[in-house]
């Protein structure tokens, strides 16, 4: 089975559609959310082909299959991440800059931002006398790093 669109997310469908199917997994690092291109496995040992024809990330939920009986969504594995938890506006402009100077790809929810794990950030959260937790966490949509020059 070759896969070239996304049916929807599973988070659009109500509770008694997903109920009556039954639910099949693959389960991706989020690095591989970028990629348009691969061959998965379901936790069933489905093979599938993903082969997107539109431009876009996968995000955990998306459903590559669905018919009266399946879906198959994607899932994410857990991420080893630095859960920065600023205490107030200061904190945050000032992680921010400073992980924006490192050209570190960053996400949030609610009041936290995440990074994945480096020691160095570590490090500075610490100097900086940051709150910050280390946690393994699924995040819905890969970390992408942004190019621009500072020419």
């Amino acid at each position: 089975m070759i896969i070239e669109s996304i049916v929807t997310n599973i988070e659009n469908l109500d509770k008694a559609t997903i109920q009556k199917h039954h639910i099949e997994k693959v389960y991706l690092e989020s690095t591989d959310l970028t990629k348009r291109i691969q061959r998965v496995t379901t936790d069933h040992g489905k093979e599938i082909g993903i082969r997107l024809k539109d431009q876009r990330d996968l995000v955990a939920g998306d459903i590559l299959f669905m018919d009266d009986k399946n879906i198959i969504v994607i899932d994410v594995l857990s991420d080893d991440l630095i859960v920065i938890s600023p205490r107030n506006l200061q904190e945050m402009g000032s992680i921010a800059h400073q992980l924006g100077n490192r050209h570190l790809p960053a996400q949030f929810e609610e009041n936290e931002m995440l990074v994945q794990y480096d020691y160095l950030v570590e490090d500075l959260l610490k100097q900086l006398n940051i709150p910050y937790s280390r946690e393994k966490r699924k995040v819905k949509q890969a970390f992408r790093h942004i190019g621009h020059s500072h020419g």
